[in-house]
């Protein structure tokens, strides 16, 4: 199931949003809407990658702790500056955690990375029905 809409404002530049299954086939998916949006704004190739990166690290988290069976990803540019990207998904009421993996460790650096790329990063739980939006903003 996908699901596409890109949201209309009276100035500014559009956003888009689409709704995927959660599979890990879902990350390289939104690599490509971040990308793009990235080319449809005229941003440069740098900014499009590093966003890229930190879409494909939110996704994979919701992918790796979320329930349900799909999840919504949002690519927006509230401003000149600026890029919004989140994932919406039906994770319990958990907030990830930035930590320092180990060398040794297998995961844990999605957010490290989205740490690097993003001015901010926040997840917001709605409770009491569960589920989450983890966003990032940036350029950092």
């Amino acid at each position: 199931m996908t699901m596409t809409a890109n949201r209309a404002r009276a100035t500014g530049y559009p956003g888009y949003c689409e709704t995927h299954q959660r599979t890990k086939e879902t990350a390289s998916v939104a690599r490509g809407l971040v990308r793009t949006a990235c080319a449809a704004w005229g941003l440069g190739d740098e900014t499009a990658e590093a966003a890229a990166l930190a879409m494909s690290e939110l996704v994979t988290n919701a992918v790796n702790h979320a329930r349900g069976h799909s999840l919504r990803v949002i690519v927006d540019r509230p401003a000149d500056d600026r890029l919004y990207l989140a994932v919406v998904d039906m994770a319990p009421s958990r907030v990830p955690m930035l930590r320092t993996p180990g060398g040794d460790d297998t995961d844990g650096r999605g957010l490290v990375l989205v740490d690097v790329l993003a001015d901010r990063w926040a997840t917001t739980c709605w409770a009491p029905r569960g589920g989450r939006t983890a966003s990032a903003a940036g350029p950092r």
